[in-house]
């Protein structure tokens, strides 16, 4: 029998669907592809290779998904634009880099619209059927996508590679490096920063000849990219939240025979369900060791700090949000209360 190929796209996301997967699925063959950004190793290439494992296991190996990670494919718009086009059956972009495709994903960005300590909540809002998931579903659908997998990418804090991290206000001055969004980038002004919008493969030789001396990711990321081989100082900001989205075509998604996009469908909620709570904490912690191991001296924030980031980065927040949808906004801000 032929296999069915095209662009995936699935509405799942963390949903932790009831009932169990479809007991022997008898539909047609289907294979795909999913390309993401995430090295190997990462927690993020973890997650998707649970999903394929997962959809592999549940179809009786009648359903493949063959991941395609670190990039190979392409960079995020190329896999976005890929799966728009059906050239590609799954593509996996960061939800600042999805903001140049839809606004709405840019709600993520805004300072402090999310925190760790409410994450769970921001989960369960996401999942299937709830009205956060059926608006950034809409706005998918709405340019030809149909989002299959929130995975996590984390929060991100800033680090130093001369200056100490005292608090909010020690970061006045510093070359900090910023994305392309300006959100980023209005975030670094508004805390005292120069920002300074480099690519990421360029950031270690940056840190390196000085032209920065400052950046703002998650940590895993940065020990993966080998970055606190140039850093000295850390603090634990959490000024910004985000995801690693698998998006994939519509069209592909509605041909899909209905017991096919159950097993897609639960296969991401358990494969999210992995990764939040074994996959992700597990890269922190190591990733946090490594960092200390090399000597990085990070600061744990107070209220105090966390007060004061909030103070001086809220006109960003206003800013921004007043050109988003008030409704989107708020189901956000309601995942925090």
């Amino acid at each position: 029998m032929k296999y069915i190929s095209g662009a995936v796209s699935s509405a799942v996301l963390a949903m932790l669907i009831s009932g169990q997967a479809a007991a022997e699925y008898q539909g047609p063959k289907v294979q795909f592809k999913l390309a993401h950004p995430a090295p190997p190793g990462s927690h993020i290439t973890a997650a998707y290779k649970k999903f394929a494992d997962l959809v592999k296991e549940k179809s009786d190996g009648r359903i493949r998904v063959k991941v395609f990670p670190g990039a190979i494919l392409g960079s995020d718009r190329v896999m976005i634009e890929g799966a728009q086009r059906g050239t590609l059956e799954v593509g996996v972009s960061s939800t600042p880099n999805l903001a140049s495709f839809t606004s709405v994903f840019q709600v993520f960005d805004l300072p402090y619209i999310t925190s760790p300590d409410k994450q769970e909540q921001l989960y369960r809002a996401l999942d299937k059927g709830q009205p956060l998931h059926a608006y950034l579903e809409q706005a998918a659908n709405d340019i030809g996508l149909q989002p299959l997998m929130y995975a996590e990418y984390g929060y991100r804090n800033f680090v130093s590679k001369d200056r100490p991290l005292t608090g909010p206000d020690s970061l006045a001055g510093l070359k900090m490096r910023t994305t392309d969004s300006p959100v980023d980038v209005a975030v670094a002004k508004a805390l005292g920063a120069n920002p300074s919008p480099i690519s990421w493969g360029e950031v270690y030789t940056a840190l390196q000849q000085g032209t920065i001396d400052a950046e703002g990711n998650t940590f895993d990321l940065m020990v993966g990219a080998k970055h606190h081989e140039n850093l000295q100082y850390a603090i634990t900001s959490a000024h910004n939240y985000g995801m690693q989205v698998a998006m994939a075509n519509k069209k592909w998604w509605d041909s899909l025979p209905a017991e096919a996009q159950e097993i897609l469908e639960q296969a991401s909620a358990e494969a999210l369900e992995y990764q939040r709570t074994e996959a992700y904490p597990a890269d922190q912690k190591k990733a946090r060791e490594s960092m200390l191991a090399a000597g990085v001296t990070i600061h744990e924030t107070t209220e105090e700090d966390m007060a004061r980031f909030r103070e001086l980065t809220r006109p960003v927040f206003s800013q921004f949000a007043e050109r988003l949808p008030a409704e989107l906004v708020k189901l956000v801000q309601d995942t925090q209360s």
